[in-house]
């Protein structure tokens, strides 16, 4: 690669060092940029902080109703912005989810459907045969972070990853604690071995905590250059390691009839208070409000600590807790503060939208399953285009300790397909060829299937999930898995359920 600092450089030889399909991206991200933004001066392109967060549930936050976990500071942006009540996650567990949100592409065109290739769950409980998928998001898929990078963002992954080994190859210029490992490292006290700049933790130190530390790092490292920082937490996943400073906190205070674990609190009270400290030194730098935040969710929450009441399930589920997830964007001068939005929107939204955002075209040739939602954020709408959200999940998930959130008990998912429009939802399972149909209207908790009773709307809404699968080229599985033991199957979810 050529240096620019020195005195001789051939830009020829520069230009054959970059891949020509970066090439001929950063050409039509140059072209979209100009035709999109033609009247924007430098100063108005604005700074985003997208704040990520892992197996954070829907009534995580105050805002949305926790009555023991304490979110202050999330809960103020939140109030200055938009918060949208109908936010999904493109599936519910973490590396699919992550698949679509950075390519803008639901999981059949990725092919990334499960945590890892291998089955999940005894293999003599899985009727079908599991497809596999793959468990590296294809570096020729342009994803948002290259959009912005391509047009003059200095750009930073800060946590968790999970897509592949280094996620530099995918429009990041500065990578910490990002890797193919979808958990902490040893969790969230150190030793933190071979994980990008993590490597020298002081003994005593929070991971969360951390990362925070290095967000603000990155952003007072940018300078004038708009930057776009990925702040991907590894908070809540597992394991619940609790900051040890704030247990004593949480053991006195009274438990919520919605939420009482302790470990959990503690994780979600360092988000919070590192959200505080970012907001802190973007007001004292000046740059408050000239950056946008976007604050998400991968998936529902963890079921054995935490409840989406009064959704039904939790991360690894279908059902609303599984999927539905806190969402909101606070963006001074277009968004008006305190609105809300009960429009559905889903991960694969954050493509157009990041890329108008900075004031990019999508990448053009590349299939995309989003709408900007730019319009709404903005009040030029109401509601979007018309359409459907789908779901696909051609694979197996193993249940929790928890069984009365999920559809059986053995597992928290066996393969199926979901489609939500308007406030109709139909789940359509693979192995038995099993229809669930509720009106969310009137039955947010998932708990009146009116598959028979109301036929003409499966009829409709399972034309239109066969279209798409149709589309999409998703696989579907329907080899039998020779190993599967129906008796087997039945004495064990008897005995789960005593």
């Amino acid at each position: 690669m050529c240096n620019w600092n020195e005195e001789k450089c051939d830009p020829d030889s520069f230009m054959n060092s970059i891949p020509i399909g970066r090439r001929i991206r950063g050409v039509w991200s140059l072209l979209g940029m100009l035709v999109a933004c033609q009247s924007l001066s430098a100063a108005a392109r604005p700074n985003i902080l997208f704040i990520f967060l892992d197996d954070f549930g829907w009534k995580d936050t105050s805002y949305m109703g926790s009555d023991f976990y304490e979110t202050p500071h999330i809960d103020r942006l939140a109030s200055e912005g938009m918060i949208f009540t109908d936010a999904y996650a493109c599936a519910a567990n973490c590396a699919p989810s992550r698949a679509c949100l950075l390519s803008g592409q639901y999981t059949p065109r990725h092919q990334i459907y499960n945590v890892g290739t291998r089955p999940r769950g005894d293999k003599r409980f899985r009727k079908l045969e599991h497809i596999p998928g793959l468990d590296v998001l294809d570096p020729t898929i342009t994803t948002w972070a290259e959009v912005a990078q391509e047009s003059g963002y200095r750009t930073a992954t800060i946590g968790k990853w999970h897509l592949s080994s280094d996620p530099l190859a995918y429009g990041f210029d500065v990578n910490v604690g990002g890797g193919k490992s979808g958990s902490p490292p040893r969790g969230y006290y150190p030793p933190h071995p071979n994980v990008p700049g993590l490597e020298n933790a002081p003994d005593d130190e929070y991971l969360t905590d951390r990362l925070t530390e290095e967000a603000i790092r990155f952003i007072d490292e940018s300078g004038d250059q708009p930057w776009l920082l990925y702040l991907t937490h590894f908070a809540v996943h597992t394991p619940l390691n609790a900051k040890r400073e704030l247990e004593s906190k949480y053991d006195a205070k009274p438990k919520g009839s919605l939420h009482s674990h302790v470990a959990m609190a503690t994780m979600i009270q360092s988000v919070d208070e590192g959200v505080g400290k970012i907001r802190a030194q973007l007001s004292a730098k000046g740059i408050l409000d000239d950056t946008i935040v976007v604050f998400y969710s991968d998936n529902g929450g963890y079921g054995p600590a935490t409840d989406m009441d009064p959704l039904k399930g939790y991360k690894g589920t279908y059902y609303e807790g599984g999927i539905r997830v806190p969402f909101f964007v606070r963006w001074p001068g277009v968004v008006n503060a305190g609105t809300r939005s009960s429009e559905p929107v889903i991960g694969v939204d954050l493509l157009p939208t990041l890329c108008e955002m900075v004031g990019a075209a999508a990448p053009i040739g590349q299939k995309t399953d989003g709408q900007s939602l730019v319009p709404l954020l903005s009040g030029d709408r109401v509601s979007l285009q018309p359409r459907a959200l789908f779901w696909h999940f051609p694979a197996y998930l193993q249940a929790y300790q928890v069984i009365d959130e999920q559809r059986d008990p053995l597992f928290r998912s066996r393969p199926c397909s979901v489609i939500r429009e308007g406030h109709w939802k139909m789940h359509h399972y693979f192995e038995d060829n099993a229809i669930e149909l509720y009106d969310l209207s009137t039955d947010i908790g998932e708990e009146y299937n009116l598959a028979r009773i109301r036929p003409e709307i499966v009829e409709t809404m399972s034309n239109k999930l066969d279209q798409w699968r149709e589309t999409t080229k998703a696989a579907v599985p329907v080899g039998l898995n020779p190993a599967y033991d129906a008796i087997a199957e039945a004495e064990a979810m008897e005995r789960a359920r005593r």
